[in-house]
């Protein structure tokens, strides 16, 4: 579509966030998930005087203690609630870890594609309307759940990540910590006609610049400020990169802290992981910035049963990496400490020494402090080692087999996980390879279809929809067996 026609589409279209992501979301206003509650989710009314004319939905674990954290997930442009709780992986780790989740969700009588008002003063300041809404929902939940009012936090999708980087300045004594994906600098922009200009090319100014507009939105508030994870993929052209590293500059800005990380590490997803310790003595990671290579506009997930995996693939929920269980980590969900600063660190230098046809042996440098260290195998626990080597057994012959170590200190608290390594054992049939769509792959016998999406067979993976548009490559080991493998297919 010409950007001529965008243009006047933009200025037809009422309230509407930006040209950017008109083009971005127009393709999947048809596909979109009816707003009705899906299992397990319910919507709440009721929860205030919702200024911002928002609907509350909640997923919480039966037997949920008092105290326990709680999370606001918003969604991005033409989604629902009930999508992001389907796709994005939260109601999972809320299960493992112990926690309530909030899913606010916007309508086309806000916004005419269903995007929160992140570039809009009377929806996004404190005390004014869909922020102030959300904040109701909040109150809400932390009086029905018994919420820990020390451990909330909020995260979002494009415009509703650029909604939590508004939340986070306008509320820092609210929310403990945040988690902006594909979004934008906390007030980027104050009016619809600049908001555009923030998506793909936000203002250049400086990290004090940038900071004031924190401290601009709750004037005289002095601290603790919230710890801030920061998403983005390199490939995405709605909401640019550019927008990462002012987000960066702005929350290490309210830190104190500058612009030059503590630590950078490599995560699955071709994920760099760039971390920004505070300045206290304890030194708890404040921001972090995660630059997922080659991915486009959505949020990453990593489909499948392990820890470290959630999510299901759909229009912006792209299968890169667990974006969420990572930013439950960083912010201390899988323990209840904000931030998890006080974890031990991952152990380096994990790699493969050898294998055999029902064997693996790994090795990895020791960690100071460490009592122990737990070895996952495709994220299930299978040791937990006093020594840095370990041999996994009982192996499948001609088989590729994922490891990750944690450290584990002398309270038994887990400290951070390794980067995957992957070992393949010898002899057997040899793996192979196929790519193509989710129809050609179910066609095939390599997969099947429940619902509308598409599982590989064996594993059961999730590949998102069953059509011919989306493509996967998937590894067969044992036969019968199918694992997705888009980041690589060793055989």
């Amino acid at each position: 579509m010409r950007p001529s026609i965008l243009r006047r589409l933009f200025r037809r279209v009422a309230s509407t966030a930006t040209l950017a992501l008109v083009a971005a979301t127009l393709s999947t206003v048809a596909a979109a998930r009816p707003a009705a509650a899906a299992g397990g989710l319910e919507q709440v009314t009721g929860f205030g005087t919702n200024p911002g004319n928002l609907q509350m939905y909640e997923y919480a674990p039966a037997g949920l203690p008092a105290n326990a954290p709680l999370v606001i997930a918003l969604h991005g442009c033409t989604q629902t609630a009930d999508a992001y709780y389907t796709h994005s992986g939260w109601p999972k780790y809320a299960d493992l870890w112990g926690f309530a989740v909030v899913f606010p969700q916007t309508t086309s009588a806000n916004n005419a594609l269903s995007c929160f008002g992140w570039f809009d003063p009377a929806e996004d300041t404190r005390g004014k309307g869909e922020a102030a809404s959300i904040v109701q929902m909040v109150e809400y939940a932390k009086q029905q759940y018994g919420s820990d009012a020390r451990r909330v936090y909020v995260t979002g999708l494009s415009a509703g990540g650029g909604m939590t980087a508004d939340l986070l300045a306008a509320y820092p004594d609210v929310f403990a910590g945040g988690s902006v994906a594909s979004g934008l600098p906390a007030q980027c922009a104050t009016s619809q006609s600049a908001a555009s200009g923030c998506q793909t090319g936000p203002q250049k100014l400086t990290a004090a610049q940038w900071g004031d507009k924190v401290r601009g939105s709750y004037p005289g508030y002095s601290g603790p400020w919230p710890r801030v994870a920061i998403w983005q993929g390199t490939s995405d052209y709605t909401v640019y990169p550019a927008n990462a590293t002012a987000l960066r500059d702005q929350w290490t800005d309210v830190w104190g802290i500058g612009q030059t990380p503590s630590s950078t590490d490599t995560l699955p997803g071709n994920t760099t992981r760039s971390v920004y310790n505070d300045a206290d003595a304890t030194g708890k990671p404040a921001v972090a910035t995660y630059s997922v290579s080659g991915m486009g506009h959505g949020l990453a997930v990593g489909p499948g049963s392990g820890t470290g995996q959630c999510g299901s693939t759909a229009a912006y929920f792209l299968n890169t990496i667990c974006s969420t269980y990572y930013t439950g980590v960083f912010w201390g969900l899988d323990r209840g400490t904000p931030g998890g600063g006080d974890r031990l660190p991952a152990p380096s230098g994990l790699r493969v020494t050898a294998v055999t046809a029902h064997s693996a042996s790994l090795s990895w440098n020791a960690v100071p402090g460490a009592a122990s260290y737990t070895v996952h195998r495709n994220g299930t626990k299978v040791a937990s080692p006093t020594s840095t080597t370990y041999t996994d057994t009982g192996l499948i012959a001609g088989t590729a087999y994922q490891y990750t170590v944690t450290t584990v200190d002398g309270s038994g608290t887990p400290g951070t996980a390794s980067p995957q390594v992957t070992a393949t054992t010898t002899g057997g049939t040899p793996a192979q390879c196929f790519t193509a769509t989710n129809y050609a792959h179910v066609t095939a016998g390599r997969a099947h279809t429940t619902g509308g999406y598409t599982y590989a067979n064996g594993s059961n993976e999730n590949m998102g929809l069953y059509n011919v548009f989306v493509t996967h490559t998937l590894r067969e080991s044992p036969a019968g067996h199918f694992v997705i493998a888009d980041s690589g297919c060793a055989t």
